[in-house]
């Protein structure tokens, strides 16, 4: 199993359903680095819902391993990217209407916006991901763009698929994950994942972590935060 970094967004969630701060999402993520997890994800957007300004500092400072923040390519996420100093920033649609068909960035439209972000990152020596579809031709476009990696977005493999659609989908993963490495780019992937999904992933040794947070905290609820990453970093 490649390296677990929890997405905490849903923990967020839950929180708006009822007035207050619980559940943290730092809280969260505290309890998932001890059971084992390499650190957390959390994404905002600019209407900062579900995940606020404030949690994204708390996280920063709470976090001990590895902070993950997704942000849309724009001028105000780069600037507060600049400012928080996460670990890595995979950079993302801001909503699924802005997304490719398979939920990943549109890098022909977003071309121009997604390269300025980058060039504001590395000018910090903060590692920039794209979020994009299982495609090769998509890892080519991120390496002319100059990411550092890519975060191979998982929905279509990982969804509710027949068996025949999700092998040819896994295939699709798996030539995606190649092509990567061929081009030194670093590996996530995320997207729908759970406990039986993840694991074909697990044997590629080129994907250095893989972000998973709904079937997490759907887990969590039954057997508690720290169980339900142990189960899955088994």
């Amino acid at each position: 199993m490649p390296d677990l970094i929890v997405n905490v967004d849903y923990t967020a969630v839950l929180r708006h359903l009822a007035p207050g701060r619980q559940p943290d999402p730092a809280g969260v993520a505290v309890r998932a680095e001890m059971a084992g997890a390499v650190g957390s994800f959390a994404h905002l957007t600019t209407t900062r819902r579900p995940i606020s300004e404030r949690d994204i500092r708390v996280l920063r400072e709470m976090v001990q391993g590895r902070f993950s923040l997704g942000v849309a390519p724009t001028p105000e996420m780069a600037g507060l990217v600049l400012d928080v100093k996460p670990d890595t920033v995979v950079i993302m649609p801001e909503r699924p209407r802005e997304a490719s068909a398979e939920g990943g960035l549109d890098l022909i439209l977003d071309r121009s916006a997604i390269a300025d972000t980058i060039t504001a990152l590395r000018g910090s020596n903060i590692a920039a991901f794209l979020s994009i579809d299982p495609d090769p031709e998509h890892v080519k476009v991120a390496h002319r763009l100059n990411a550092g990696g890519v975060q191979i977005n998982t929905n279509s493999y990982a969804g509710q698929a027949s068996p025949s659609t999700r092998r040819r989908m896994l295939a699709r993963i798996v030539d995606t994950v190649k092509m990567a490495a061929r081009l030194k780019l670093r590996v996530l992937s995320g997207g729908g994942l759970d406990y039986r999904t993840s694991r074909p992933l697990g044997l590629l040794k080129e994907i250095e972590a893989c972000v998973i947070g709904h079937c997490l905290m759907a887990r969590a609820l039954l057997t508690g935060m720290e169980s339900a990453v142990r189960e899955m970093i088994m």
